[in-house]
């Protein structure tokens, strides 16, 4: 049979690629997840009020933390080398007792000695030999850990710092109720259980953490 050489070359039809591709354009838009930088879960404090009253407090009751715009941190004006020492730092400073007062205060309307009172005997017995020092915090309503940094400071070292003053706290509240800090700290507040262990861990001890204005230089 004789070949054609005049008949026409096949061709494959694209007219549907286009509508293919943006298909799969559409599907992969759908199903990948775009990583976002969430920052920080903070509870903010409402906007103070001219007619709200300014709280002074003593000197004692403010466990001082700064990162200088080197990165070195400084624990009451004094550079700390060891960044894990910061924990037990607070810890200790939160659960000093030094002076507990009888006045109700805070969202559980607890006073420091009832605080106390409320602790389980292995932590009271730590609070009589090792803390109550006058010279350090009043008690835990009146005890506020101040973090600053300056305008230098880099965003690590703040989140490192950060997470050891918290941690401080979740050791105290996993300690009440017979718990690790990491373990409190997976406590589902959707479970009734669960959530009766996270708040007593939390009685009479809120968060008394301040994020002071930076400063231009440190020293």
């Amino acid at each position: 049979m004789a070949y054609n050489k005049d008949r026409s070359k096949q061709e494959v039809n694209a007219g549907s690629m286009a509508d293919i591709a943006f298909l799969l354009l559409i599907f992969f838009l759908v199903t990948t997840q775009i990583a976002t930088n969430k920052g920080l879960t903070m509870v903010l404090p409402p906007k103070r009020q001219p007619e709200d009253p300014i709280i002074k407090l003593h000197d004692r009751n403010i466990f001082k933390i700064q990162i200088n715009t080197e990165d070195k941190i400084l624990v009451e004006n004094e550079i700390l080398q060891d960044l894990d020492q910061i924990d037990d730092m607070v810890y200790a400073f939160v659960l000093n007792f030094g002076q507990p007062g009888a006045q109700k205060k805070g969202a559980y309307k607890m006073s420091d000695q009832e605080t106390f009172q409320s602790l389980p005997a292995a932590m009271q017995a730590k609070v009589r030999t090792s803390y109550s020092d006058i010279n350090s915090s009043d008690g835990p309503s009146e005890a506020v850990v101040s973090l600053k940094t300056d305008r230098g400071s880099s965003y690590e070292m703040f989140i490192k710092v950060f997470d050891k003053i918290n941690e401080a706290y979740y050791t105290i509240y996993g300690e009440r109720v017979g718990l690790t800090a990491e373990e409190y700290r997976k406590l589902n507040r959707n479970d009734p259980r669960q959530r009766f262990l996270y708040e007593q861990g939390k009685r009479g001890i809120n968060k008394g953490i301040s994020l002071a204005e930076p400063t231009k230089q440190g020293g």
